[in-house]
């Protein structure tokens, strides 16, 4: 027969079982008041009538973000740099991480390339050096001026390289007999292994490369070449919607500040929600897997 549980462990349960499913719903409460004012009419927003479900449903503010070309723009920049700078992110932490997860007597430099890569992360130059280099190099009002300088991201490769050196090393070394090298040791056992460190890592770079705003506000010389968040963190705020639509009541009781702001900040956001379920079971075990190992 199972074992019953104490009245005192019944009440434990039941008040962390209180406690994280409320917490859970103060997290989600800011996302659903958004989205409920971007299907809500300018007028119920406009009166305070709006909290957690749409008032007179429309979907005109959805129409009007869609047919602003700079949305849409930066969108697309948006996209091209989270793909292609966590291609980057990734490509270099596992070629980064490999050496460095090695004994000293395989990699005898391995402490010391591995301290420079910590003093990185913990002391940098400053931001005017920071911009003065990347200009200096011709990247600015480029895409790469937004993924070079963050190409290394020190503590993912830490986090592999910890992940790396748990692996059991007889693995290598039975591949080592069987004829492979150090590269096809590292591609067709490591990564193949190292799947739910190597998700959890994508994420963290994705959702990086796309929350990033303050980069592309430096180092863009246009607004029109804004990735996403920079283009909400800018346009979005400065926004009159009664300047873009002039005297149209019909527009006007449809559409406001508040809800074409709301309808941009979610489809901003609605991307990585919809990334994060595919990714988040491996997110758990990978960052345990990474993190235990000195």
């Amino acid at each position: 027969m199972p074992r019953r549980k104490s009245p005192s462990a019944v009440l434990f349960a039941g008040f962390n079982y209180t406690f994280l499913i409320g917490m859970a719903l103060l997290c989600l409460a800011p996302l659903v008041h958004v989205l409920a004012v971007s299907f809500s009419a300018s007028s119920a927003v406009t009166a305070g009538r709006v909290t957690f479900w749409p008032v007179r449903f429309t979907l005109e503010s959805y129409r009007f973000v869609a047919e602003k070309p700079a949305f849409i723009h930066s969108v697309l920049i948006s996209v091209e740099r989270a793909f292609i700078g966590t291609l980057v992110n990734m490509l270099l932490t596992i070629l980064i991480a490999f050496p460095l997860s090695k004994e000293s007597q395989a990699f005898s430099r391995r402490n010391f390339y591995t301290w420079i890569f910590v003093f990185s992360m913990l002391f940098s130059g400053g931001l005017i050096p920071w911009y003065m280099v990347i200009k200096g190099m011709g990247l600015l009002d480029s895409l790469w001026a937004l993924i070079l300088p963050g190409a290394v991201p020190v503590f993912n490769v830490i986090l592999l390289l910890n992940f790396f050196r748990g692996l059991p090393k007889e693995l290598e070394e039975s591949a080592f007999m069987d004829g492979a090298g150090y590269w096809r040791t590292l591609w067709r056992i490591y990564v193949p292994l190292s799947t739910p460190s190597l998700a959890t890592l994508t994420l963290f770079a994705l959702v990086g490369h796309w929350n990033s705003w303050f980069d592309g506000i430096i180092l863009m010389g246009t607004p029109d070449h804004y990735p996403l968040s920079s283009y909400l963190q800018t346009m979005v705020v400065q926004m009159d919607i009664k300047s873009m639509i002039g005297s149209d009541l019909a527009a006007l009781q449809q559409i406001s500040d508040q809800t074409a702001k709301a309808a941009q900040i979610f489809l901003g956001a609605l991307p990585i929600l919809l990334v994060y379920p595919f990714l988040q079971r491996y997110f758990i075990s990978g960052m345990t897997l990474g993190s235990v190992k000195e």
